[in-house]
């Protein structure tokens, strides 16, 4: 197995996510009335009709297309395809609420190690596929070590933390072992 080099980019965090769409228009109000982002402001230097929105940590770039005719929707919600999860608080209340909207979606089951996470699946306007899942309560597990408790930031931040810890002690023993 090759070696895994620790955030060979010194990356951070995700920052957004840009989906072409057909309508600007539409798009915003999916965004914000059904998944909660705002919209924020963008650099009017762009010369190409879009919109920027902001929530739970990540933006999402909305890039209007300029033939939305070429653009091919999907109409089939498939969960084996390209798509952006959130976790949630319910799913009884999520579901509840796309019932309500009347949004067409799938529902389906992951099942690990006794631990079940529901999922739900359905489409923006322009066929991407959004997920809404209870997650959290999966563990991730690095195929090198440690097991964080979930897939929120601070669990992977503390992952982070200890590894770093580790890394530190392992080069200070070097240290003194070569300095004996």
């Amino acid at each position: 197995m090759k070696e895994i080099v620790e955030n060979p980019l010194h990356l951070k965090s995700v920052n957004h996510i840009s989906l072409v769409c057909t309508s600007v228009v539409k798009s915003i109000n999916f965004y914000q009335n059904v998944l909660g982002f705002f919209p924020i402001r963008r650099p009017g230097s762009f010369d190409f009709d879009g919109a920027w929105l902001f929530g739970y940590g990540i933006g999402i770039h909305l890039l209007q297309l300029e033939e939305p005719n070429v653009i091919p929707r999907k109409k089939e919600i498939n969960p084996k395809d390209n798509h952006i999860s959130f976790q949630c608080e319910s799913m009884v209340a999520v579901e509840k609420k796309l019932e309500e909207m009347e949004m067409e979606y799938v529902r389906a089951t992951v099942e690990e190690g006794g631990i079940k996470v529901d999922q739900l699946f359905f489409h923006d306007p322009d066929g991407f596929m959004i997920e809404i899942c209870n997650c959290d309560s999966l563990p991730v597990i690095p195929l090198g070590g440690d097991m964080v408790r979930s897939c929120s930031r601070v669990n992977l931040q503390m992952l982070q933390h200890r590894q770093i810890h580790q890394i530190v002690k392992q080069d200070s023993t070097k240290i003194q072992n070569a300095i004996v």
